[in-house]
């Protein structure tokens, strides 16, 4: 019986391109070469997802001091389409919430979800986002131009206390 393997890579100069190609496939939203620039400078904050070798996903964060407490923002997070509902997705938040579990003054995690994305919003609440607020005019050049922030409050609860399944296993 073949097992799926999910296993997550460092972002490096020789595979940015594959994590620019990923986002023009996935995201409605085109970045800029100096958010790839910064990406290769965040280390842990940034990953690949590979599903049985083949890159299929990645996240991208970084930290946001703005507020009097220490948040993460998801800047992008987002799988080929026919490799969602395999756990990739999953495997890729479950990274994110290790890395605010090892800096304890991280107090929330926070996202922009285009209003009209069901699926994405559905993904988020399965692990304790919401809706904290509509921002009007978020997107500059896509329809809906509106974004939910989406927010997990990361002082009510535990990192540990999160059961998170990939493949049938915590």
């Amino acid at each position: 019986m073949n097992v799926d393997r999910i296993d997550l890579g460092e972002i490096t100069q020789h595979n940015i391109k594959q994590l620019k190609l990923l986002n023009q496939v996935i995201l409605p939203v085109t970045y800029n070469d100096k958010f790839y620039k910064d990406v290769l400078d965040v280390g842990d904050l940034a990953k690949l997802a590979f599903f049985n070798d083949i890159v299929v996903g990645a996240v991208c964060c970084r930290i946001d001091n703005t507020k009097p407490n220490k948040r993460l923002y998801i800047m992008t997070l987002g799988c080929l389409a026919p490799y969602r509902q395999r756990g990739v997705g999953t495997m890729l938040l479950k990274h994110v919430f290790k890395i605010c579990d090892k800096d304890k003054s991280i107090s929330a995690i926070f996202l922009h979800v285009q209003i009209n994305n069901q699926s994405a919003l559905d993904f988020y609440k399965k692990f304790g986002f919401s809706i904290v607020q509509t921002e009007k005019q978020y997107y500059k050049r896509i329809e809906p131009s509106d974004a939910y922030v989406l927010e997990k409050d990361l002082t009510q609860q535990s990192v540990d206390d999160i059961k998170i399944t990939v493949n049938g296993k915590s």
